[in-house]
């Protein structure tokens, strides 16, 4: 049984990704990289995304995480600040050691294709397509 199936409330999906991302957005230096997105879109598909991969229905029609940040510079310092903020919605919202776990293994996965160790392995995804770089923006 998928871990989707044991969970008596399938909401709490969405629940993480709104506490998740409100810390993401208010922060100094990670939501830089969302400036072009809104919020209430990035839930919607990160939710959809999370439900698929923890066994729900596939409901995600966005990118994989390895297509969706070529362009990005993102180094190991800012995945595992993304990745402090995560637990704290764990945290704060009483998830499951079950979930959280799942929930973890499936963002680390992604870890070797999204991270680059310099802005040169950046690309965008289309001819103007810029390179997205707050490494050094640090507040």
């Amino acid at each position: 049984m998928d871990i989707y199936d044991k969970l008596s409330d399938k909401t709490v999906i969405l629940e993480i990704n709104e506490h998740f991302y409100d810390q993401v957005y208010e922060h100094p230096w990670l939501s830089k990289y969302f400036q072009s997105v809104s919020k209430e879109h990035i839930v919607q598909q990160q939710t959809d995304f999370m439900v698929g991969a923890l066994g729900g229905p596939n409901m995600f029609c966005g990118r994989n995480p390895t297509h969706a940040h070529p362009q990005m510079f993102i180094t190991d310092e800012l995945f595992d600040l993304r990745k402090s903020l995560l637990k704290k919605s764990f945290k704060a919202l009483k998830i499951s050691e079950p979930l959280e776990q799942a929930w973890l293994r499936i963002d680390e996965a992604f870890r070797g294709s999204i991270v680059k160790s310099s802005r040169e392995e950046c690309k965008g995804r289309w001819k103007s397509d810029p390179i997205i770089d707050f490494v050094d923006d640090r507040d």
